[in-house]
């Protein structure tokens, strides 16, 4: 459990220090950052799945592959939903949109619920009403201030349910769906990186330092999602959802510490709202795991 943990908040910081590190790779444009992390990040992945053993999952989609062209249609519909993640995540730094996302990933779990309520018929506890009700709030609040909310906010936080619920549908394992994500994404990254004026070799040649810097990147974002698909495996459900909160948080201080980016004081109440919503919904899982340790320990107690 204690490893679980740190690997989980350990895959976080990780993260959060990509989102930073994109910014000291110039010349390299986002979608350069993006292309190097697909490249680097098949290897460290086909290392994880022969680890686990998971191949004849793999080998099985190719052959269903062959038989069912819908499939094909959603793969590659999965590949295209992260990809625009992934570029999300690597081009926002660069170009002032920090903040904005880390806004977006604050209202991911939120909208997930709304999803699971929307088209699952899953209900809605009162901790997770007065969770959604805090973020309508706040995202009110933002639609008064600026007349809406930024799309690199709305990308950030719509465009992920679509791909786990595609990917809950196709019921595939998450090293698997991950392999032919990171696979469809291959062509698109090589074709970023053969199209890219000036080429990869005279950008490396201009800062000789991106021969360290580019690969260090790689090993960093392959450990940060060894770190999270391990913690994944060791916590339960709910002590996992609780600490992917961790993220947010951070991506929220490295765009305003360390990146800078500037935030009105009436944007404050924007950000307010939410934030009291993400501690509702935390408290909610804290409640849930104490309850259920609780029921183990009865359990478990021997009858007197």
């Amino acid at each position: 459990m204690k490893q679980g943990v740190a690997l989980s908040v350990l895959s976080s910081f990780m993260f959060a220090g990509i989102y930073y590190y994109a910014t000291v790779l110039q010349p390299l444009s986002g979608a350069s950052i993006f292309s190097w992390r697909i490249v680097l990040g098949l290897p460290v992945l086909a290392l994880l799945i022969s680890r686990a053993r998971a191949w004849q999952d793999i080998h099985a989609i190719h052959l269903q592959l062959c038989r069912d062209w819908r499939l094909w249609a959603a793969l590659i519909t999965c590949g295209a939903l992260i990809g625009v993640q992934l570029l999300l995540f690597v081009w926002a730094p660069l170009h002032g949109y920090a903040l904005d996302v880390s806004l977006g990933y604050f209202l991911l779990p939120l909208v997930m619920v709304l999803v699971g309520r929307i088209f699952y018929g899953e209900r809605l506890s009162p901790f997770q009403k007065a969770a959604v009700a805090m973020a309508a709030v706040g995202v009110g609040h933002e639609l008064l201030r600026v007349g809406g909310v930024s799309w690199a906010t709305a990308v950030a936080a719509l465009g992920y349910p679509p791909y786990f619920m595609l990917r809950r549908r196709l019921r595939i394992s998450s090293l698997a769906g991950l392999w032919f994500d990171m696979l469809f994404l291959l062509p698109v990254a090589l074709w970023f990186l053969w199209s890219q004026e000036p080429g990869v070799g005279a950008q490396f040649s201009a800062r000789p330092l991106l021969w360290l810097l580019v690969p260090l990147m790689g090993a960093l974002s392959s450990t940060a999602l060894v770190c999270y698909l391990a913690a994944s495996r060791r916590l339960p459900l709910g002590v996992f959802g609780i600490l992917s909160y961790v993220e947010p948080v951070l991506l929220f201080w490295v765009a305003f510490l360390l990146l800078g980016e500037p935030m009105r004081a009436d944007a404050w109440w924007t950000y307010l709202p939410i934030w009291l919503a993400v501690l509702i919904m935390i408290a909610e899982g804290a409640l849930a795991l104490r309850r259920g340790a609780a029921a183990r320990a009865e359990t478990e107690t021997p009858a007197s």
